[in-house]
């Protein structure tokens, strides 16, 4: 049995940034305008949000400044409904900018913000915590993990929009995927079930890999490496995981892309767990 570790990331920043970049100087006016997998945002307004995004961080951690506090808020949902209002705020307020405008400051901030992350302690407290895996302070490494996975589900949501290839290769994918399925003990735990009951959760492709939940005493423990029967066994594509964790694919649609062996119930929670904060 070998427990998940750490996923270190923040050198892949400039990688992915470089690309984005390169993808948004290629669009022409009519692929800015095109509609996206995200309700209500084009292109123009996902590459917004993304700038949206860097200018936070660098106000929380290079400025310590926060903005509007997020105040009174005791429960999941209404940090869900509170982190959309400050993004629907940004974007309909950058509807006003240019896509050259966007470009030149997501290339600028971008750098920055990979300068703050390389300085931050991988191991010391987050200033946010990572929510969708159920934790109520995460370390650096992880919340620089989730913000990798944001930039690079925005990136390509992009790209299908334009239909332009997705970033697919090991090398950056495979982080991506690594550190959505940290979100699993937190979706399965209300599902009951004996200690020792393992689940294996395969995604198939160049990037993809093999994870397990293994039943304890109290929860479950997300392992890397597990032997021993599996009582219920998922295969997901890589082409459709990083939609069905991020509410790019409608539940019914994925569940006929997907097989599940054994105990299909327990295997089929996986169709409700979302790595983002929706």
């Amino acid at each position: 049995m070998k427990p998940v570790e750490p996923i270190y990331l923040t050198e892949l920043f400039p990688k992915l940034d470089l690309r984005l970049i390169e993808l948004l100087n290629e669009l022409s006016t009519e692929d800015w305008k095109k509609p996206t997998v995200c309700p209500l945002w084009n292109v123009k307004d996902i590459a917004a949000h993304l700038l949206d995004t860097n200018f936070r961080r660098l106000s929380w951690l290079r400025d310590n400044y926060s903005g509007e506090p997020a105040e009174g808020i005791d429960t999941y949902q209404g940090l869900v409904d509170f982190l959309n209002r400050l993004n629907a705020d940004w974007v309909k307020a950058a509807k006003r900018l240019s896509p050259r405008i966007l470009i030149d400051l997501l290339e600028q901030t971008g750098d920055q913000v990979f300068q703050v992350f390389n300085s931050l302690d991988p191991h010391a407290p987050a200033r946010i915590s990572v929510a969708w895996a159920g934790e109520d302070e995460s370390a650096n490494w992880f919340d620089i993990a989730r913000e990798y996975t944001e930039k690079w589900h925005h990136q390509q949501q992009i790209r299908m929009a334009v239909n332009r290839p997705g970033i697919m290769e090991r090398e950056i994918y495979f982080p991506v995927l690594d550190t959505f399925m940290r979100a699993l003990p937190f979706t399965y735990k209300d599902v009951d079930a004996e200690k020792g009951t393992l689940l294996r959760f395969r995604i198939n492709g160049e990037a993809g890999g093999e994870w397990y939940l293994l039943r304890d005493d109290r929860r479950w423990q997300l392992l890397s490496e597990a032997g021993g029967l599996c009582i219920s066994e998922v295969t997901i594509d890589q082409n459709i995981a990083w939609r069905l964790f991020t509410k790019g694919i409608d539940r019914d649609e994925a569940r006929q892309q997907i097989v599940i062996q054994g105990k299909t119930e327990l295997g089929g929670k996986i169709l409700g767990m979302l790595s983002v904060m929706a």
